[in-house]
């Protein structure tokens, strides 16, 4: 292992020793406040660089704008990509942390004094198991402060609780129903990438360039995962074997990821892209999209599209599409045959 990974390894591990008990008894100590709450300033935090982990706070991000539809919102983020996903959702300001702190030792610190620096009505911290997220909660200025913690007799009632879009906001419903302030246990919101009209309009544009039947209805198939969430061209291959035949009727398409690869050997018509945006006005487009388990899954979700996630390594309670006729997949208890009714299943429901 080299000395910068060592770096990184032990740097994790510190940080996560140190701040897993931060904040952890300030939700016990609640009280009602005089209503209605004044809440003008508001600071998010998920600094994780993912583009799924990213995607998957904007049910959040919707439910707090909902709650509190006058306050300005600020994100702290790790990385770039935040500034385009949450386009369409006027975020007042992005800190972001570098990705590589050890490498950007100045522009780290200088993030947690900017944080800091600033005052807040309420800090919100997405996800707690996050070092870096309970210590800008902590760090942060503000009357009331979120780390993130469950509230555990209030989750119980909740079928869909360990859901990594759901979970904060039912914790955070009664963090604030704790303070006094009555929230409804409405549904939660969808992932949303709040794709313009004229996004969308190019996306059905980029579709139809890669189709020869524009007319025709569109399934897309994103073959593509990191580490072994990613299926085997064998796997695929024997798939295509089984699905071409049976959606003849459709376009089919596939989604590439942005290293260029095809699981199917681009047997397929393509699409690719390197803009997120650009890819999700794409998938809008179609009427399903398969997706192994990624962050390309979620942004097929996102972009609002029915989506067939594929698992087999991570939880699926916790990461599956939701909403849209959205569903998740265990391909080690179900077979490709399956699969294939559950598309056939999903198209039906939308005709």
């Amino acid at each position: 292992m080299s000395l910068k990974n060592i770096a990184n390894t032990f740097r994790r591990k510190y940080l996560k020793k140190i701040t897993e008990d931060l904040g952890k008894s300030s939700h016990k100590n609640l009280t009602p406040q005089p209503q209605p709450l004044v809440i003008n300033r508001i600071l998010i935090s998920r600094p994780n660089h993912r583009l799924g982990n990213q995607l998957l706070i904007t049910p959040l991000v919707q439910e707090v704008q909902q709650l509190f539809p006058k306050a300005s919102i600020d994100l702290f983020v790790k990385g770039t990509v935040a500034p385009i996903l949450f386009k369409n959702y006027g975020i007042n300001e992005y800190i972001k942390l570098p990705r590589k702190p050890l490498k950007e030792l100045t522009n780290y610190f200088k993030v947690w004094l900017k944080i800091r620096n600033k005052k807040y009505d309420l800090v919100i911290n997405v996800e707690q198991s996050s070092s870096s997220g309970r210590i800008s909660a902590a760090v942060a200025q503000a009357k009331f402060t979120f780390f993130g913690d469950d509230f555990d007799e209030d989750l119980k009632k909740y079928a869909d609780r360990s859901h990594i879009s759901k979970y904060p906001i039912y914790n955070l419903r009664s963090f604030l129903n704790r303070l006094g302030m009555q929230v409804s246990n409405k549904e939660i919101p969808l992932l949303d990438l709040r794709l313009d009209t004229e996004e969308l309009a190019n996306g059905k544009k980029a579709l139809a360039n890669i189709t020869d039947h524009p007319n025709k209805k569109t399934i897309g198939f994103f073959t593509y995962a990191t580490g072994d969430k990613c299926y085997s061209k064998e796997w695929w291959k024997t798939f295509y074997n089984k699905f071409y035949h049976e959606f003849s009727d459709y376009n089919l398409i596939e989604i590439l990821p942005v290293e260029n690869i095809s699981q199917l050997d681009f047997i397929l018509p393509s699409y690719y892209s390197k803009e997120v945006r650009e890819i999700g006005a794409v998938m809008h487009q179609c009427d399903l999209v398969v997706a192994a388990d990624s962050g390309m899954m979620h942004l097929s979700s996102a972009s609002l599209t029915p989506t067939i996630g594929l698992f087999s390594v991570t939880k699926a309670e916790v990461y599956e599409p939701y909403g849209n006729n959205s569903i998740s997949f265990n391909t080690n208890e179900r077979t490709q045959d399956e699969l294939i009714l559950e598309m056939k299943r999903i198209l039906d429901i939308i005709k």
